[in-house]
């Protein structure tokens, strides 16, 4: 079922209903670790490559539990460290796979990050499925969903600029909003492939 990004929206909304303080503190828990472990001299690079996979997984936790209407709770961000060496291989293929494709020109690159963006709900959602795996039923849950998804991340354009407008601070809205969003595109497609 194709349901439309404006009703996916609304229903990202909907779920955040009751949660926002959750779901932005959570966010902002999140941006602050990138925040700290980014501004690490020397070491900073390095340690971020290491903990984005498995906080990528945890985010996506977190994003469909509220999604699903589940028991959200901040430390699920963490999850991802449970299974941290697939997380930890998901995000680093996912970034050289997009990264190769980007050495083409930027619309592969474009492309192949959109044919990824599902990995690590895929992840989130099966606790078996190996890094590469997730990454092929990501590919092929997006074939023919790749516009869908680019729109949806395109309708959050003005939003972004309002929020750095405030120097970030609607940032700390706007991420929620998004990635229960997102969360909401996965659970719209994912019943397309087994």
């Amino acid at each position: 079922m194709k349901t439309e990004n404006k009703l996916l929206k609304l229903q990202a909304r909907e779920s955040l209903a009751g949660k926002w303080g959750l779901a932005v503190g959570t966010f902002a828990l999140y941006f602050v670790i990138c925040m700290i472990v980014g501004s690490i001299k020397k070491i900073g690079f390095v340690i971020s490559l290491i903990i984005s996979g498995p906080l990528s997984v945890g985010v996506a936790i977190f994003s469909l539990s509220i999604s699903r209407g589940g028991q959200a709770k901040l430390n699920q961000i963490f999850e991802g460290f449970n299974n941290f060496g697939r997380s930890l291989a998901a995000y680093l293929l996912v970034l050289l796979f997009t990264l190769l494709w980007s050495l083409l020109l930027i619309v592969p690159g474009i492309i192949a990050s959109l044919a990824y963006s599902q990995t690590y709900y895929i992840l989130a959602d099966d606790q078996k499925i190996s890094a590469r795996e997730a990454i092929k039923k990501s590919k092929k849950m997006m074939m023919g969903n790749k516009w869908k998804f680019f729109v949806l991340v395109l309708s959050f354009l003005g939003w972004l600029i309002l929020s750095l407008l405030t120097l970030g601070i609607g940032l700390i809205w706007l991420l929620p909003y998004m990635n229960i969003s997102m969360a909401k595109f996965y659970e719209d497609i994912k019943g397309q492939i087994n």
